[in-house]
């Protein structure tokens, strides 16, 4: 059984007590840049997103490591994408496997001139974004866009879902993805 939030833990010797702590204080100025201090309270951890060059042998080497089964990202189809504002032909090829609560998401650029395939050429592989489920995904994305971020790609998942990678990658290097659900 999972203890909660703030519930003491009995370990052999030692009581433990899990905290969360969270600033109040939404936006704060350094050196007169906006940064983000706490995440709206309607966001849901959901996946962790790593890029690889080749998806196949990826999957081989994480299920190596116990993590999997993974299923196939490719059948959602994906309107409207736009990279940096601009129309954009781009494909991917992805899976993912449940870690507890959290997937792990596996992606390969393929085609096009995406935010993965820019990270793989510019870092090579590695974890590229940290995705949140969100309920208003326009809302969400305006919050940080009057923060000072910015959505670099985005796109439509019919019939209502959608996504937009904010580039939060200016430190830590990792992309923050915002998702709203089909």
């Amino acid at each position: 059984m999972r203890p909660k939030v703030g519930e003491n833990i009995r370990r052999p010797g030692k009581k433990i007590k899990q905290e969360i702590a969270v600033q109040k204080n939404p936006i704060s100025t350094q050196g007169g840049k906006k940064t983000v201090t706490e995440k709206s309270e309607t966001w849901k951890f959901h996946h962790l997103g790593v890029i690889v060059r080749d998806l196949d042998k990826a999957i081989k080497y994480f299920q190596s490591l116990g993590i999997g089964p993974f299923v196939s990202n490719s059948s959602e189809v994906v309107t409207d994408r736009k990279v940096y504002g601009k129309p954009a032909n781009i494909k991917l090829r992805g899976a993912g496997a449940l870690l507890g609560p959290i997937k792990f998401e596996v992606i390969q650029p393929l085609e096009g001139n995406s935010v993965q395939k820019e990270f793989l050429d510019s870092k090579g592989e590695g974890i590229n974004h940290i995705g949140f489920i969100v309920d208003d995904l326009e809302e969400e994305v305006k919050k940080l866009e009057e923060r000072g971020f910015r959505a670099i790609s985005t796109g439509k998942i019919p019939p209502n879902g959608g996504f937009a990678y904010m580039g939060t990658n200016e430190i830590g290097g990792v992309l923050i993805e915002l998702v709203k659900k089909v």
